[in-house]
């Protein structure tokens, strides 16, 4: 191999791109510790080695050090190795898609994955889709996840109560059905009233519903239908629990001395509780910062 040649071959790898190992002889693609000091310098140079060094794992790491992008080049009997996979997904969680079946089924490696990143619950198999460890520990991570979820899941009234508790985010990828299920969405804005938000448009004229969501979070009352925001008992409860949700009632209950009373009261009540928090989060930094 010729010293100059072999020299320069490499100086355009790293310099220029990693095509000018494509017309380059046999011997240098054959050459694993050319290949090795190719795929440092460009971990792209991979798609031209051996095919015998793409299946080598040194090789192949090496140059996803570089690139991780340079796991498209690898063979396919690594595509199995836990961690090369891993560093794919450490880079781009769509490198995911390489991975070999048997490790989208492997269940340890899948929660192990949505625990980093939720999505990974998209690239996983379809039985993994349905298990409820797995699909918890990913909405736990990422709520929107839970679209990746099988539709048995995001349609199980229990399952989707537990999941709520865990990440609020979910409620908006939860099944339809749900959303039109009174006793789910009753359940659900005792939770969190904000839930009403996604709730199916007639369970929005519900009163009890409404009641339930503003006692839980005044600034629910947005979201209640209109005819309600004309409601004096639900306008109170909303104005008690959070002030502002006066903003969200009928013009005519706003010029309504007992609930302005109400929501006044309630603004006070909040602003102690926020100028208490601001001392408690000052003495915090205070303490970090000695």
């Amino acid at each position: 191999m010729d010293k100059s040649e072999r020299e320069q071959l490499l100086k355009n790898i790293q310099y220029s791109d990693a095509d000018w190992l494509e017309s380059a002889s046999e011997i240098f693609k054959k050459d694993k510790e050319f290949i090795l000091e190719a795929v440092k310098l460009n971990g792209l140079a991979l798609e031209y080695a051996d095919d015998n060094l793409r299946k080598d794992k040194e090789v192949v790491l090496a140059a996803m050090k570089e690139n991780p992008r340079a796991i498209y080049d690898a063979d396919d009997s690594l595509m199995t190795d836990k961690e090369i996979i891993l560093i794919g997904f450490n880079h781009s969680i769509e490198l995911l898609d390489c991975a070999a079946d048997t490790l989208k089924k492997n269940k340890s490696f899948i929660q192990e994955l949505v625990k980093i990143d939720g999505y990974a619950l998209y690239y996983a198999d379809d039985s993994l889709k349905k298990d409820k460890k797995t699909v918890l520990d990913a909405v736990k991570q990422n709520g929107r996840s839970l679209k990746y979820a099988d539709k048995i899941l995001r349609e199980d009234r229990n399952f989707i109560l537990k999941v709520v508790k865990k990440n609020h985010d979910v409620f908006e990828y939860i099944d339809r059905s749900l959303k039109k299920d009174k006793k789910f969405i009753l359940k659900a804005v005792k939770l969190l009233g904000n839930f009403l938000a996604y709730a199916d448009k007639n369970l929005k004229k519900d009163k009890k519903i409404v009641l339930e969501a503003v006692k839980q979070q005044g600034l629910a009352l947005e979201y209640a239908d209109k005819s309600l925001k004309k409601d004096k008992k639900i306008v109170l409860e909303a104005v008690k629990q959070y002030g502002h949700a006066l903003e969200y009632a009928d013009k005519n209950l706003k010029k309504n001395k007992k609930i302005v009373l109400e929501a006044a009261k309630s603004m006070k009540k909040w602003r102690k509780i926020f100028k208490k928090q601001e001392r408690i989060n000052e003495k915090k930094r205070s303490i970090r910062n000695n």
